[in-house]
């Protein structure tokens, strides 16, 4: 799972970053309102987390901003204003929760669990395209009915692609996604994946699933050719 925290206090931004990825999860950090809207709307995030004081761009401002744009990912306010008219604010905004400075780390993690399976279970429990067909809840890969089996790093890459059909993902977006750090795109690891993944699920289908676009990345399409 991949969290952004839009929070300009650094030490706070830090410390809920730690606490996050103790959990596992995969962690980025903006520091003001329209960082924050840029990366919301250019990367895959599972769960944002928002400060309602920033600079540049103010959350409430922000938040407003993404639901217009139809961005549906859950969002988890959290801030040190408390008052019933603040919450009022920013849960009519668009936000999904809201956790008040300070706060204990025990049920900000909570809150974020409980949102992220909320969001889960929102999503297709099924993901398919042509003749594949993915359950992620047991971690099941078929292709024309043939169980594939596949490691855990290709498994998340192929959901990845899946999540996000018809959108050209690059190979540093992957790795930030699966692995959570930055790297050369040019680098291979990428590369070795993708190429597993084909000879294990393009073997058993019809139409080639995962596509190079040279310089670009992989993506999968809804009507493979």
């Amino acid at each position: 799972m991949r969290v952004l925290i839009v929070e300009d206090e650094t030490e706070i931004a830090e410390f809920v970053k730690k606490a996050l990825e103790e959990e596992s999860y995969a962690v980025d950090i903006a520091t003001d309102g329209l960082t924050g809207e840029d990366l919301a709307t250019s990367e895959p995030y599972d769960l944002i987390i928002l400060d309602l004081m920033l600079p540049v761009k103010d959350g409430i401002s922000l938040l407003q901003s993404l639901r217009k744009t139809g961005l549906a990912t859950p969002v988890l306010i959290l801030t040190a204003r408390g008052d019933v008219p603040d919450r009022v604010a920013g849960l009519d905004a668009g936000g999904d929760d809201y956790l008040v400075k300070p706060f204990a780390v025990a049920e900000l993690r909570a809150r974020v669990r409980a949102l992220l399976r909320r969001n889960t279970s929102e999503k297709s429990s099924i993901l398919s395209v042509g003749e594949l067909t993915v359950i992620p809840a047991s971690h099941e890969v078929r292709v024309n009915n043939t169980p594939i089996e596949l490691t855990s790093r290709e498994f998340a890459i192929l959901e990845y692609l899946l999540r996000n059909k018809n959108r050209l993902l690059s190979k540093g977006m992957i790795a930030e996604h699966v692995w959570d750090y930055h790297f050369d795109s040019d680098y291979n690891l990428i590369e070795v994946y993708i190429r597993r993944l084909r000879q294990k699920i393009e073997s058993h289908s019809t139409h080639k699933l995962i596509h190079t676009i040279r310089n670009g990345g992989y993506i999968i399409r809804d009507h493979p050719k």
